[in-house]
């Protein structure tokens, strides 16, 4: 396998490259572990030039440095994610100190460590494929966690957000081990807020739906 198409990963994950291009990388990352990696590890940066994109209006130079706007909208994602994992430790904290008086079984289900959110899952009876969202809302947007499991690899797949208004964004992208049903999590942002989505789906690149899920 030729170095370039291992050097394609981070174009790729960004989205720049064109939709041959795109279509080419992804067979090369049903077969590519490491490739399949390093897309799901570009996560953050993704998020990150979204967040930009979005502050940044369209009349200014892709060069020009952040304002203090700009900067004040991204610590404001950081401070509000600080705070949410604050939340949950203190609830943590308190609900191991109910446990000493109520016994184990409190300990157990409020320590589980899910992310707060909207929470809705489905398995597709078709495909056999199930997923669970968990989408929360931030100042630009949504931020979303993904686990989904899906034993008819290897293939590329894509969770897709749907707008009341039609539209369509895509959220993350991660590649599907050969006979591999372990489930995988993933997270992604939205420009959408959880009220605008009307559902979810997970996507082959191709385009066949896998699982749909509608909030409720």
């Amino acid at each position: 396998m030729s170095l370039e198409r291992h050097r394609d990963v981070g174009a790729y994950a960004l989205g720049v490259l064109d939709e041959a291009e795109a279509f080419h990388f992804e067979d090369h990352l049903m077969e590519c572990p490491r490739c399949s990696s390093q897309v799901t590890e570009f996560g953050p940066v993704t998020r990150q030039l979204m967040l930009y994109r979005q502050a940044t209006p369209r009349s200014v130079h892709p060069a020009a440095g952040p304002g203090a706007r700009l900067l004040d909208r991204l610590l404001g994602e950081v401070l509000a994610r600080r705070r949410a994992r604050r939340r949950r430790l203190l609830y943590a904290v308190a609900a191991t100190a109910v446990a000493v008086v109520a016994g184990p079984w409190v300990t157990l289900a409020a320590l589980g460590g899910e992310p707060a959110g909207t929470r809705i899952e489905a398995t597709d009876p078709r495909s056999g494929v199930w997923a669970r969202v968990t989408a929360e809302d931030t100042a630009s947007g949504s931020r979303v966690e993904l686990k989904v499991a899906d034993g008819a690899g290897p293939r590329v797949c894509r969770l897709v957000a749907v707008g009341h208004d039609g539209s369509e964004e895509t959220l993350a992208t991660w590649a599907v081990p050969r006979h591999d049903a372990r489930e995988t999590t993933v997270e992604g942002s939205a420009a959408l807020h959880p009220g605008q989505i009307d559902r979810y789906e997970v996507r082959t690149a191709a385009g066949e739906r896998l699982v749909a899920l509608d909030p409720p």
